[in-house]
């Protein structure tokens, strides 16, 4: 066998012990949030049902200190049923893995950096790291701006909004499960528009001027999304979910522009 199959196989055979640990991470934290299972529903997944939620708390208080009413989420109590037999056991396990899978991330982004290790030379080997802290920083923050923010306030305003007084919500825990998960994981997603950004612009398909032509078409998009998430009258809490969406488009210009400017030297 020629020297390229047998590190093929080398390779292979590392990068299937990579998997193995990772899963094993994933696993593992699973585990322990499934046993967790009544403080993480109670706690954190449905938290934002009541009206005591941190978010909703935080408004009011800001509400009260500029003496602007309209601020304060008029809170709901939102109530989830189940129409399926299976779907709270179902949810326990996918939540339970879904959080392994958050937690373990960190994990997950060092087991692969000391894999591609190897693979690069020493001068990419510091931009490497910061890709990667960089990548699973932006992660979390865009998880915590879901949670604390988009989540609770489209929350309450689609789980409270009727078309007519005749026709009651009741919100299926199916779909507050999708509909919590899929925010979640998109903002985790959006928001690593400034590593996505970098990329592109070191292979030369992203310039500093797009940013630079399109801000006023991102200003509009951003705030007709705001206003869909907190259709209220106020412009703070539209403000409030613009503003980091903004942001982390500014910030991917100036990630750009100095991808640019280093390119020049």
């Amino acid at each position: 066998m020629s020297d390229s199959g047998s590190n093929f196989w080398s390779h292979l055979e590392v990068f299937r012990w990579v998997l193995v640990r990772c899963l094993c991470v994933v696993l593992g934290v699973a585990i322990v949030a499934f046993l967790l299972g009544d403080f993480i529903f109670d706690r954190i997944v449905f938290a934002p049902c009541r009206a005591d939620f941190v978010t909703y708390e935080f408004f009011c208080r800001v509400a009260a200190w500029l003496s602007i009413p309209g601020i304060c989420p008029t809170i709901e109590e939102i109530n989830i049923i189940n129409i399926n037999l299976t779907a709270q056991f179902f949810t326990h396990i996918s939540i339970s893995f879904y959080i392994g899978l958050i937690i373990g991330f960190p994990y997950l982004m060092i087991e692969l950096w000391y894999f591609v290790l190897p693979a690069l030379y020493p001068h990419e080997r510091k931009p490497a790291i910061k890709g990667a802290v960089s990548f699973v920083a932006l992660f979390f923050a865009g998880v915590l701006t879901a949670y604390f923010l988009i989540f609770p306030l489209a929350l309450n305003f689609l789980g409270t909004y009727q078309v007519s007084e005749n026709v009651p919500n009741q919100i299926s825990l199916n779909s507050y499960i999708s509909t919590f998960l899929t925010l979640i994981f998109l903002m985790g997603l959006v928001f690593e528009m400034p590593v996505v950004a970098y990329f592109l612009a070191k292979i030369g398909l992203l310039k500093s001027g797009f940013f630079k032509k399109y801000r006023r078409h991102s200003i509009v998009a951003i705030l007709i999304l705001a206003a869909f998430i907190t259709p209220s009258p106020d412009v703070f809490t539209m403000f409030m979910i613009a503003l980091p969406l903004q942001l982390l488009y500014e910030l991917s210009r100036l990630v750009v522009k100095r991808v640019e400017r280093k390119s020049s030297l």
